[in-house]
């Protein structure tokens, strides 16, 4: 071996424990992500993936430089709370929230914690940011759309079902999206007639359908919420059985055999929401992040 070959030699082997030092060196961050679907849901697990591809564009890896903490209450309002204040405890460099139950839970529990959200209906109505353009705030992120939508549906429905004269409207109230109603009501065409059906658990989703299916004209609009979300196969096929024209608010209720959707692409915004965890780990604070809305 040569002079040369020898120092090269000496000089990569004095390089490798400095690269493996560095390695070694990278800070693991700390994420907790809370959302209100159950693990098992597909619809769950294609959000999540999408989050992590999103994740990886920005070079987050998940296991070599962030440690990612998951939390699955699957609906129930106080096992969201004790998830929440379990997440808060781990006191995790960000937070993700993937609804506005997660949201409201998490602000009960933290006012520090940087918090990324999906999927909030109106942030500024429920206290989570104090404008738009300058949450102010520890918490930003994407909002799921403007009530407007609420006219689309109205005219979906018309266009599916002509003679459609009464509409249900289920919706959990306890859920921010009820503020569709009132939209609902401004997108009617003269003498059709909307019924309101608030439902807390699946008996009364049964109940609505079923009153909503024994008189002729009728259609459904399933507004969103966790309850809705958990129990859209039950919803799907009653509406099926009554013989009901439904628009619902996501794609996943179509994929489980619903008739028609029109809103936003949920699993989109996982993704994009990726970029704000990446610029809050790099520093900057959520108070000075633009929320956004939906364009996909």
């Amino acid at each position: 071996m040569n002079r040369r070959a020898i120092i090269t030699l000496l000089g990569g082997a004095a390089a490798w424990p400095i690269a493996a030092r560095g390695q070694q060196g990278e800070r693991m961050r700390r994420m907790g992500v809370l959302t209100a679907l159950a693990e098992s849901d597909p619809e769950a697990q294609l959000r999540i993936a999408a989050l992590r591809q999103g994740l990886q564009s920005f070079d987050w890896i998940e296991g070599r430089n962030i440690h990612i903490d998951y939390r699955w209450p699957g609906g129930s309002a106080d096992r969201m709370r004790t998830s929440a204040a379990e997440i808060v405890g781990m006191k995790p460099d960000v937070i993700f929230a993937g609804n506005s139950t997660a949201v409201f839970a998490l602000k009960q529990a933290t006012s520090g914690l940087p918090v990324v959200f999906v999927q909030v209906p109106d942030p500024i109505a429920d206290g989570f940011v104090a404008s738009l353009s300058r949450p102010g705030g520890n918490m930003t992120g994407f909002a799921l759309y403007e009530y407007e939508i609420a006219a689309k549906w109205v005219e979906i429905l018309r266009e599916l079902a002509p003679r459609t004269v009464r509409i249900g409207v289920i919706y959990d109230p306890a859920n921010a999206a009820q503020a569709h109603l009132p939209y609902l009501e401004g997108a009617l065409s003269p003498g059709m007639q909307l019924i309101s059906c608030p439902v807390r658990k699946r008996s009364e989703i049964e109940e609505a359908i079923e009153r909503i299916g024994t008189e002729p004209n009728g259609a459904l609009i399933v507004l969103a919420g966790p309850l809705t979300a958990i129990h859209r196969d039950l919803i799907v096929i009653s509406a099926v059985k009554h013989s009901l024209p439904l628009v619902y608010p996501y794609r996943y209720y179509t994929a489980a055999g619903g008739l028609f959707s029109y809103g936003p692409d949920t699993v989109d915004q996982y993704r994009l929401a990726a970029s704000y965890v990446d610029r809050i780990l790099k520093g900057e604070k959520p108070a000075d992040l633009p929320v956004q809305f939906p364009t996909k």
